[in-house]
């Protein structure tokens, strides 16, 4: 069984084993957890194409000693020509289609969260780009072992792909998906890795490189103009705070649903369960999940275009209304309208105290597979999450659309600091609250935390199903009592990816780093 990694001079988790050497070079280097993040973000990308990309978008909580948390929303933003009427003339009324041109209409924002996030270190302390982008240029120069995980879900994926410009050249070899262990090079990507690093981040928004996406995006019938990558900047933001009885919690602010992942937790938290893994713990977090989606699913949007802002939706008063519908014995009818999403996160700290927790993500497995030939970048859909019909997710130039994403952190009553997320569209909340409770409430191992099997109440990873699905290792008593409360189940494998693949670090008061990953990944947590 997996142990939890241990180091007194920091440490880093992420799904791709990759990443995580590429950001424990940068900590032996004498670099911080902002940049150990960068290193491990660039890397992932090329290695774990199916899940992040840099033609993404990125979102960071970093606590610093004595600091309070703060947050980076590198989300993009709708293009200018991004209206209603836009789709409406190219045939579309109902909903934004999801991969191709026309769902690829929203800036790129995480290389611009990482830019944002390096400015927080002092410039006369900060790491070369060209150090912290060579394992990531390396990898996609020399090649990748693709894994059985991106084999997989090329395979699952590949009729909506196959036929969309720039994705066969780029990602199948010989015309044919890969096969786990196959040599996968991205040539043209690590070209755009490289500029990036002679050249400073800033290059992606603006110069050749920007001025070849907007061509590209242009032709295939994507709204998004070089005036759209010149204006973007990502932002610092306050991110959303919670108080437990535990702690203080920390998530991203709307339009991710952060709010969700705290508020499923400041329920269960006034539910007073005592006894882990049973009954009132899984059922529990099932039903104070389905009182903070339908909250999330009805309001939560462009934080500007909401009627209440999403910190408010955390107050005692409301997170009480929330638990008092909660019945302790029965489940409530489900299911809802859902969110998928696809996404990689990692977390990190260093020997000074500094913890990050970071998320990465195209949307959908390769976003809209739209991939430019020039400089191997794919680009995001996240803007077909968009209506285009009225209300808080409504399409409009400069907005952002609703995002799954959401990194979290925990500053605890007794002085840790815990780190800790996943992939998963609508499970994200759901396994870090599992992650959360076990670990913080109930005093489980950091790393049985993450192993421990897993629920999904809900649609992730392309699934249909809105059933609550459950991986068979848990007790046949506790399926039976929750079948018997009124869940409808559907059994998982043991370790399913549909669960999502979490990852934890906790940075206790001595110095001492705990690292967990999770075995449904393909990933390593590395102390030092």
């Amino acid at each position: 069984m997996l142990k939890a990694s241990l180091g007194l001079n920091g440490g880093i988790t992420a799904p791709h084993r990759a990443a995580a050497l590429a950001g424990r070079d940068v900590l032996v280097a004498g670099g911080t957890a902002i940049e150990a993040m960068v290193a491990a973000a660039a890397t992932i990308a090329v290695v774990y194409p199916h899940m992040n990309g840099i033609g993404g978008d990125g979102f960071w909580i970093i606590h610093r000693e004595g600091h309070d948390p703060v947050g980076i929303s590198a989300c993009g933003t709708a293009a200018g020509m991004a209206t209603p009427e836009f789709y409406a003339t190219h045939g579309h009324t109902e909903a934004i289609p999801a991969r191709g041109g026309l769902a690829a209409l929203t800036v790129p924002g995480t290389i611009s969260g990482w830019q944002a996030a390096l400015s927080l270190v002092p410039q006369d302390r900060r790491l070369p780009l060209s150090v912290l982008l060579a394992d990531a240029i390396m990898h996609a120069r020399d090649g990748i072992a693709v894994t059985g995980n991106q084999s997989d879900c090329t395979r699952e994926k590949l009729n909506g792909l196959k036929n969309v410009p720039g994705f066969a050249e780029t990602y199948l070899i010989e015309g044919k998906v890969p096969a786990a262990g196959d040599r996968l090079v991205q040539g043209a990507l690590g070209r755009t890795l490289q500029t990036l690093a002679d050249n400073g981040l800033e290059a992606f928004y603006s110069g050749p490189v920007a001025e070849t996406h907007a061509a590209f995006l242009q032709e295939h019938g994507s709204p998004l103009r070089i005036d759209d990558f010149n204006s973007y900047a990502a932002q610092h933001v306050m991110p959303l705070s919670l108080k437990t009885s535990h702690g203080r919690l920390f998530n991203m602010i709307a339009p991710t649903q952060g709010v969700s992942s705290l508020g499923i937790l400041g329920v269960f938290d006034r539910l007073g369960v005592l006894d882990g893994e049973s009954f009132n713990h899984i059922h529990g977090l099932i039903e104070a999940t389905k009182q903070t989606f339908i909250r999330r699913n009805a309001d939560l949007g462009d934080p500007k275009r909401m009627q209440t802002p999403a910190q408010e939706w955390l107050r005692n008063d409301v997170l009480g209304e929330m638990t008092a519908r909660i019945d302790p014995f029965r489940a409530l009818d489900w299911p809802h309208i859902p969110k998928a999403g696809d996404t990689i996160w990692m977390g990190a700290s260093d020997s000074e105290g500094t913890v990050v927790s970071f998320i990465q993500s195209v949307f959908w497995e390769f976003g809209s597979g739209l991939t430019c030939p020039e400089t191997g970048v794919f680009f995001q859909n996240r803007g077909a999450g968009f209506s285009l019909q009225p209300g808080p997710n409504e399409l409009g130039p400069g907005r952002c659309p609703f995002h799954t994403l959401n990194p979290a952190l925990a500053l605890l009553n007794d002085g840790r600091v815990m780190s800790y997320g996943t992939m998963g569209g609508e499970g994200q909340p759901q396994t870090q609250a599992a992650v959360f409770s076990r670990h913080v409430q109930f005093g489980m191992d950091l790393q049985a935390a993450v192993t421990a099997p897993r629920w999904l109440l809900g649609r992730t990873w392309g699934d249909e199903t809105t059933s609550l699905k459950i991986e068979s290792r848990f007790d046949e008593r506790l399926v039976d009592a929750l079948r018997g409360a009124g869940h409808e189940i559907e059994m998982l494998p043991e370790f399913s990816d549909l669960t999502g693949h979490a990852g934890a670090l906790v940075r206790h008061p001595d110095g001492l780093v705990e690292t967990a990953t999770d075995p449904r990944a393909d990933g390593a947590a590395l102390s030092i």
